[in-house]
């Protein structure tokens, strides 16, 4: 039964990127402009990942800066989508007894809109510099081995460097092979 289960939630989520890469590829992906409280909004992402990290024996911390604001306005559950991709990627790509920073803090603020930086670290396996100009592209991983023991689409990166883009964001990596890997995303809010 927990086979089952496992393959379901693996098919479930394939579909489901097959099903965001067309809409994008489409233009036909929404953001949502709705009040995110920023308190909730970062428990959901920290209960889903300290779980996996405390499954998976990795130690998983969580830097908030005191300045952000209660509330900004945007869609929650698209940028949910792209930061818990990018932590469980971080999660699924570091050993048993590794570490994964996740900090969040506010950068600039106008009178309309806020710009907000995100920040993976983890001491993962890390990437070839050769790879990472790639790793935005639709179904890019790294080799083959990679896929056949950490599993994957190869779309969860590409799905969230459109869905930053359309924030008016941008998302960068720094990596070095055997060390691990720092993504950096900055996206715009309102307030």
């Amino acid at each position: 039964i927990s086979k089952i289960g496992i393959s379901s939630r693996f098919l479930l989520s394939l579909i489901n990127d097959i099903l965001d890469m067309s809409r994008i590829e489409s233009g036909k992906m929404l953001l949502k402009s709705e009040k995110i409280p920023t308190e909730d909004f970062l428990r959901g992402i920290n209960s889903i990942c300290y779980s996996q990290a405390a499954a998976k024996g990795v130690e998983y911390e969580c830097i908030i800066d005191p300045v952000m604001d209660d509330y900004y306005i945007g869609d929650a559950m698209k940028l949910q989508q792209v930061l818990i991709n990018i932590l469980s990627n971080a999660i699924k790509f570091t050993g048993e007894g590794g570490k994964i920073t996740f900090s969040a803090s506010q950068r600039r603020r106008t009178r309309n809109d806020a710009v907000l930086r995100f920040v993976v670290n983890d001491t993962g396996v890390g990437m070839s510099e050769d790879f990472i100009p790639h790793i935005f592209e639709p179904f890019s991983q790294e080799s083959t081995g990679t896929t056949a023991l950490y599993g994957g689409t190869g779309l969860g990166l590409a799905i969230s460097k459109n869905i930053v883009d359309m924030m008016d964001g941008k998302i960068t990596v720094r990596s070095i092979r055997g060390i691990g890997s720092e993504f950096l995303v900055e996206v715009k809010l309102g307030i």
